[in-house]
């Protein structure tokens, strides 16, 4: 699909006093036409009724106020017809669209969905790895099981939300500079306390899948070392969290149980003293030079708007591209903001077990919300509509763009350790939080996450990226936000976007601190998926 808009700066032509321009003014310095085919533009700025657009097919005039962001009908559409945007479906029109309306809920769904052609791997191409002489190299961290992290943390784990509260204090207590100060190398002291633990099914896959994401989160590239707090009965017994996912690599984590161990307060003294025996081991880690083939990095969008596809998605999927083609390795999530598009990633499968395995995860994903009463296709969010936002397929056709172009090579449960390097997805909720807590639980040592609304998101242990799609929110939010990807709409090419962006992953990667880092931002978006019956 072709996403590169025409160059112009906005605000170029229009009155923005509440009067329409005397004359005609071009379509391209007023809006975004992303493809021939497309039956709707994307208003840059606010198009006032009666505003004459010039196109290659005519003139259009615009009949009621199109906010920014959102979508201004380029011909007639009938009731039912097909809309197309990025040169694909994103839904079908519930009333007649004359040419100029605007285009949004009111008269745009998903109808009775598509029938799409899966046409599995008919569009893999290999990918032109990088010679020798241009692949790049940051500053990180090597474990001894040769993976690789960007930041050095020590960790406090609670199995259950009754050990959360310890979990919080523990960490509370090396949150002061003073006791931090003789450990430079380290990053600090995070925890991840739990909203969950018990109440579950003992012994069942939905537990295990906690416990899998529980294990991968400490067990990381960008941790150090780590303690285990537990209460005692809870259902997530700590046995069971080692046991089953082989934590600690045949070496016995250190468990501090409340219940055994003479209460909350005797539970924190011990911990802050086991944490102290863990920091002088982790401050011996150096940063050394690592190549980029090691970087695994988290694609993620949040508060996404009508620009997201156009410049910030698109953007992040060149840097994507730089990163396979370095040998490094991303990981696309939010299987419910695939939904509608899928198509294009199982033409570009490895092989038609890949392709088969994200058919699957849809297929589920349709089962799941159906039992809650739900459906797949209930979003965007309202915020997203009112960025511009109207369908689903609207919403995944640009969120898919952050994957850029190369094969898909891996199709990884929620919270799995990703095994491929290449492109992969994994299957996890579109909700935030819990989508990066399996990422990053599957091994993404560092986020890049994109939005058009705004956002304050970090994720720590693996610093996140923001990137903002439109200048206006870079400008509002400029201290949270990383990038501005708004720049693409007065003219900067979406490979340069994607070169910028590459070099500031590879950049935090090294230890420069991402805008959320500054801000103290990240600790309490650890939220695992969990899944079944609360009992």
């Amino acid at each position: 699909m072709t996403m590169m808009p025409q160059s112009a700066r906005p605000g170029d032509g229009i009155n923005l006093l509440g009067k329409a321009p005397a004359e005609p003014v071009d379509l391209a310095s007023v809006a975004v036409l992303l493809n021939p085919t497309d039956a709707v533009a994307i208003a840059k700025q606010p198009l006032l009724p009666r505003t004459i657009l010039k196109t290659a097919d005519g003139d259009v005039r615009v009949s009621q106020m199109i906010p920014p962001g959102h979508k201004i009908a380029m011909r007639d559409i009938p009731a039912g017809g097909e809309v197309r945007r990025y040169g694909q479906i994103i839904g079908f029109a519930t009333q007649d669209i004359a040419k100029g309306a605007h285009v949004h809920s009111h008269n745009l769904s998903v109808g009775q969905g598509l029938e799409l052609d899966y046409a599995f791997c008919s569009e893999y191409t290999p990918v032109e790895m990088r010679p020798d002489a241009e692949r790049r190299m940051f500053m990180g961290f090597r474990r001894k099981d040769g993976r690789v992290g960007t930041r050095n943390y020590v960790a406090v784990l609670a199995s259950v939300n009754c050990s959360s509260s310890a979990t919080r204090r523990i960490v509370d207590h090396f949150r002061d500079p003073e006791v931090m100060k003789q450990y430079p190398n380290v990053d600090g002291v995070v925890g991840f306390p739990t909203k969950g633990g018990c109440g579950a099914h003992y012994g069942s896959s939905d537990l295990g899948v906690l416990q899998r994401t529980m294990a991968g989160i400490v067990d990381h590239p960008n941790v150090a070392g780590y303690v285990i707090l537990s209460l005692g009965c809870e259902v997530n017994q700590p046995d069971d969290l080692i046991d089953s996912t082989g934590l600690g690599n045949g070496h016995r984590p250190l468990v501090l149980t409340i219940q055994q161990d003479g209460g909350f307060q005797k539970t924190v003294e011990a911990g802050i003293a086991a944490i102290e025996q863990i920091l002088p081991l982790a401050n011996e880690a150096t940063r050394e030079p690592i190549p980029a083939s090691e970087l695994v990095v988290a694609l993620q969008c949040g508060g996404s708007d009508g620009w997201s596809g156009v410049t910030a998605n698109p953007g992040l999927g060149k840097a994507a591209d730089e990163i396979v083609r370095q040998g490094g390795t991303v990981v696309l999530g939010e299987t419910t903001e695939v939904y509608g598009g899928e198509h294009l990633l199982t033409r570009r499968a490895k092989d038609e077990a890949v392709a088969q395995a994200l058919i699957d995860r849809i297929y589920w994903w349709e089962d799941y919300t159906a039992k809650f009463g739900a459906t797949i296709d209930n979003n965007p969010a309202p915020g997203n509509k009112l960025g511009g936002l109207t369908t689903i397929f609207e919403k995944s056709l640009g969120a898919i763009a952050k994957a850029g172009s190369t094969p898909l090579n891996q199709v990884a449960g929620y919270g799995e350790r990703v095994t491929e390097r290449g492109f992969v997805h994994m299957d996890t909720p579109g909700y935030d939080p819990v989508s990066v807590t399996g990422q990053v639980a599957g091994g993404c040592n560092i986020v890049v996450f994109t939005t058009g609304r705004g956002s304050a998101f970090g994720f720590k242990p693996a610093p996140s990226i923001k990137i903002a799609t439109n200048s206006t929110l870079y400008a509002n939010q400029e201290p949270d936000m990383d990038i501005n990807a708004g720049k693409v709409l007065d003219g900067v090419t979406l490979d340069d976007l994607g070169q910028e962006i590459f070099e500031k992953i590879l950049a935090v990667a090294s230890g420069e601190p991402s805008k959320s880092e500054q801000a103290g931002v990240g600790e309490e978006e650890f939220n695992p998926w969990i899944l079944g019956a609360m009992l």
